[in-house]
C-alpha cells in the first residue's frame, strides 16, 4: 500500500468512527424515529452511508464480495435510480427490522472488506476518486444525523438531554458591531480551482461582476432576531415574501425553531444541555429562508447573494481557534469571540442566490451523476459551515442547498447592503 493509500484508509476509518461516535448516546428506539419526512432515522444513516461503499466500491471491485444482506440495498438506497428500486423516503420510519445491533454488524462487515480491499490493491485514480466522494458523503450525513437527533429529541416532550458538554468559554463571549465588510465592484471568479476534492455543483469555473457591496462581519445574533419577534414581524405581511407569507400562516410559525416562550421567558432547546434560557450572544439558528429575508427587509437590509460570500470569504476570513465546527463538541452556535467573523461554522448562512448550475456544469457519467445535479431546482443556496460540519469538510466554494421552507437545520443569518 502506497502512503496516499494509507493516509485514505485513516481517513475512512476515522470517518466511519465518527459516525458511531455521533449516535452513541441514543437509545435504540431513538435510532427508529421519523417524526416528519425531512427527518431519516438515525438506524437509516448508518445503514445508507455503509450501502454506498458496499454499491459502488466492494461489489463492483473487490473479487468474490458477497453482500451482507441482499435486501439491504431496497432499505438503504437514497435516490440513486440507476441503482434499482428503494423504500421511499416517507417510509424510513418503518424499518424496524432489521435492528440496530444487525445494521452496526452490517457497518463492522463492510470496514472489514473495505480494509482488506484497500490492504491488498492498489488504488487507481478514478477509484480514489470514489472512495473519497463515500468519505465525503458520509461527513455530510454526519451533519443531517446531527440535524435528525435534534429534531428526534427537541420534539420530544420531556426535551432529553443528548450530550451535556462544556462550553469551554463559549458562551461567556459577547458580540460588538455590526460592521460591514466593504468590497469594491469588479470582476471575480467564482467556483473550485484548487487540487483536491470538490464536489461536482462547485466545478464550472467563471467570472461575475459584483458592483461595490458591503456584508457583515458578524452573523445575526438571536438577540437581534428576537427583536424582529417582539415587533410583531411575523404579523407584518410588508416584510415577506408572497410564498413566505403563506407559508407563516398556514403553519402558525411565530418564532423560530426550537424557540419556546414559557411565562415570558424565551429558552431554546440545544443538542448540548436541553431546554435552557436563550442565549441573547449566540447567532440566531433554525430559520428558514422565508424568515431571514424578512428579517433582512425588517433591517432595511438583504441577504447576500452566493457571490459576494464567496468574495468576502476568500478575502477575509478562514478557520482559525475561533471556528466552532463539529471537532469542539459544541452541537450549537455560539457568540462572537476575537473579532471572528463567523464565516466558517456555527450556522450555514442563507443567500438572495436560487441553486442553480454553474456555467459548463456538467454532471458525471453513471449513478454519481445523480449525486448533485438533479437537485438544481427550487432551492437556495447556503455558505460557510455549522457547528455540526466537520472542519476539513468545508471551504469558500461549497455550495450547500436546501427548500426556502426548511429550517431543522443548523441556518442563520448574515445581511448585505449596497454600497
Amino acid at each position: 500500500m502506497v502512503l496516499e493509500d494509507l493516509r485514505l484508509k485513516e481517513r475512512f476509518d476515522s470517518v466511519r468512527r465518527r459516525t458511531e461516535d455521533i449516535c452513541s448516546p441514543l437509545t435504540p428506539e431513538d435510532h427508529v424515529v421519523q417524526p416528519i419526512v425531512d427527518v431519516s432515522p438515525p438506524k437509516w444513516h448508518l445503514g445508507h452511508t455503509t450501502w454506498f461503499f458496499e454499491t459502488f466500491i466492494l461489489a463492483p471491485e473487490m473479487k468474490g464480495y458477497k453482500p451482507f444482506d441482499k435486501n439491504y440495498n431496497f432499505l438503504f438506497n437514497s435516490y440513486y435510480e440507476s441503482v434499482g428500486a428503494r423504500v421511499i423516503r416517507t417510509n424510513r420510519g418503518n424499518i424496524t427490522r432489521p435492528t440496530v445491533k444487525e445494521i452496526l454488524r452490517y457497518r463492522q462487515y463492510v470496514n472489514e472488506h473495505m480494509g482488506e480491499f484497500l490492504d491488498n490493491n492498489e488504488i487507481s485514480k478514478p477509484l480514489t476518486d470514489l472512495l473519497e466522494l463515500g468519505i465525503q458523503h458520509e461527513q455530510q450525513h454526519q451533519e443531517l444525523l446531527c440535524y435528525d437527533i435534534k429534531y428526534i429529541l427537541g420534539n420530544n416532550p420531556i426535551f432529553p438531554v443528548y450530550l451535556n458538554n462544556s462550553l469551554s468559554g463559549f458562551d461567556k463571549a459577547s458580540p460588538s458591531g455590526p460592521d460591514f465588510i466593504e468590497v469594491e465592484s469588479g470582476l471575480y471568479e467564482i467556483g473550485y480551482n484548487n487540487e483536491g476534492f470538490c464536489f461536482d455543483n462547485e466545478l464550472g469555473v467563471h467570472k461575475v461582476y459584483l458592483h461595490d457591496y458591503g456584508i457583515m462581519d458578524r452573523l445575526v445574533t438571536n438577540a437581534e432576531y428576537l427583536n424582529f419577534v417582539l415587533d410583531m414581524g411575523y404579523e407584518d405581511f410588508r416584510h415577506w415574501l408572497s410564498d413566505g407569507w403563506e407559508w407563516v400562516n398556514n403553519n402558525n410559525i411565530k418564532a423560530p425553531a426550537y424557540w419556546y416562550n414559557m411565562d415570558g421567558q424565551w429558552y431554546e432547546y440545544s443538542l448540548n444541555g436541553g431546554l435552557k434560557p436563550l442565549d441573547l450572544n449566540a447567532p440566531v439558528t433554525h430559520v428558514s429562508f422565508f424568515e431571514a429575508d424578512a428579517f433582512a427587509k425588517w433591517q432595511g437590509l438583504r441577504l447576500p447573494t452566493e457571490f459576494e460570500w464567496e468574495v468576502a470569504c476568500r478575502r477575509h476570513s478562514g478557520v482559525n481557534e475561533f471556528s466552532n465546527f463539529m471537532e469542539t463538541e459544541n452541537f450549537q452556535p455560539v457568540a462572537r469571540r476575537g473579532g471572528y467573523n463567523q464565516m466558517y461554522g456555527d450556522v450555514w448562512e442563507w443567500t438572495n442566490s436560487a441553486y442553480l448550475p454553474y456555467p459548463f456544469y456538467k454532471a458525471p457519467e453513471g449513478a454519481v451523476g445523480e449525486y448533485n445535479g438533479k437537485f438544481m431546482i427550487n432551492q437556495m443556496v447556503l455558505k460557510g459551515g455549522s457547528c455540526a460540519t466537520p472542519m476539513d469538510h468545508i471551504r469558500a466554494t461549497y455550495r450547500n442547498f436546501f427548500h426556502p421552507h426548511l429550517r431543522w437545520m443548523f441556518s442563520g443569518i448574515r445581511l448585505a447592503k449596497n454600497q
